[in-house]
């Protein structure tokens, strides 16, 4: 079937109408509001400005916890972790009782709007800077004609299992360091050539936040970052793309007043009063330690005796810095979970703090300037702009709880 013929499609209850531009939505990374406000107060960013002034800007709640897997595969789907079982980069496997990495698409329990897209015949293109994205949300693209393939990992291409082969030749450039901005550059320097070539006309580009994790928004290093962005947002521009931008989650300093880690090690302190029988998972986990050392805003507790739940839970609620305690019913209902996939205690931390397991289990050599990161409700709310203004409809949706994973329904629905 022709792309050109297909209008519509239906994935996860949701209908997506299908202007004939090539659509892009975009998930900067680590994106608090703050990066794009300073950066355009700047001038570094004069084409987003121009997008946003055309189109629309606004504010939009992410999914809990505020981390990288669990976000794009609600973006990627429509959908809230509760449906899409991605509810961390970690997790312990209530089947094995192992602590794995949910890099897998076996873990996804819905389908994707870039599969059904791809099935629909549009020429779909999934390019991420992470190679754990492209194997857990990437998996059905390729089989459909699509591509999928991380700037990660780019020279490994192939066109049996990312749909395309030699894919640094699409913009003529080896590799970047997964460690850089120029790993994010990158995606999108692939994804306007790939629309330029006529080889994809529906994208969906998934930065790092390497540099939101090292820098605060003010930084001359942040700044040239999203200058450098705003170069290829105006290459999608000139393209005539229907673009869509949002983020996974926001970013915060976590440091004492001394510039070093603020981390409140909670299965130490947990074992120190109620002894063993409990295990501390840390949802951020992930191979990119050199961002975060494995340290966000929110953990789950796994424990082996439930009758000591409530004792524990009012124990966490009276530490300085622990902001919500919930339980495993009342986090898959008020965080919008899948309950067989969380702990039975979920534990969040305030603006400024982190929470671990104990010492050893994180290495703060790897932190340099001191830690930046995520994972918690402070980190919760994104920006979302479109390169279109919003209709009536639209319009009253984005005054309401508008939703980051919401960005695909936005940017096809509500010009």
């Amino acid at each position: 079937m022709s792309s050109d013929s297909v209008t519509a499609f239906e994935v996860n209850g949701r209908n997506y109408q299908l202007p004939s531009q090539p659509v892009v939505v975009i998930c900067i990374d680590g994106c608090a509001d703050e990066y794009l406000s300073v950066s355009m107060a700047q001038g570094r960013m004069p084409r987003t400005l121009e997008l946003s002034r055309q189109g629309y800007r606004g504010m939009v709640r992410g999914a809990l916890p505020s981390f990288t897997n669990v976000n794009n595969a609600a973006i990627v789907t429509g959908m809230p972790p509760s449906v899409t079982g991605i509810c961390g980069n970690f997790f312990l496997n209530p089947d094995t009782g192992e602590e794995v990495m949910m890099n897998s698409p076996e873990y996804l329990r819905c389908p994707t709007i870039l599969t059904t897209a791809a099935k629909a015949g549009r020429k779909v293109a999934f390019i991420t800077a992470k190679e754990k994205l492209r194997t857990v949300l990437g998996d059905g693209v390729v089989s459909l004609n699509g591509m999928a393939f991380s700037s990660e990992k780019v020279d490994e291409a192939c066109a049996d299992t990312h749909g395309v082969d030699n894919a640094e030749s699409i913009i003529g450039k080896q590799k970047p360091e997964i460690y850089s901005g120029d790993a994010s550059v990158y995606v999108l320097e692939a994804g306007a050539a790939l629309v330029e070539q006529g080889k994809a006309n529906f994208l969906y580009l998934s930065l790092t936040d390497f540099m939101q994790h090292k820098h605060a928004p003010e930084e001359e290093e942040s700044l040239a970052f999203y200058q450098a962005l705003d170069d290829q947002i105006g290459r999608l521009l000139d393209l005539n793309c229907v673009i869509g931008i949002t983020a996974d989650h926001g970013m915060n300093a976590k440091n004492k007043g001394d510039g070093s880690p603020n981390v409140i090690y909670v299965e130490c302190l947990l074992k120190e009063k109620f002894g063993d029988g409990l295990r501390v998972i840390c949802p951020i986990t992930d191979p990119y330690v050199v961002h975060h050392g494995a340290l966000g805003a929110l953990v789950m507790v796994h424990l082996d005796n439930l009758e000591q739940q409530a004792a524990i839970a009012d124990y966490l609620m009276s530490l300085n810095g622990i902001t919500e305690v919930y339980d495993r019913a009342m986090s898959a209902k008020k965080l919008e979970l899948a309950e067989d996939r969380i702990g039975d205690l979920t534990v969040l931390c305030g603006r400024n703090v982190v929470v671990g397991r104990t010492p050893p289990d994180h290495d703060l050599s790897v932190l340099k300037g001191g830690l930046r990161s995520h994972g918690g409700r402070y980190e919760e709310m994104v920006p979302m702009l479109l390169s279109r203004p919003l209709n009536e409809s639209y319009s009253a949706k984005a005054v309401g709880d508008p939703r980051n994973f919401d960005i695909f329904d936005f940017t096809c629905n509500g010009a």
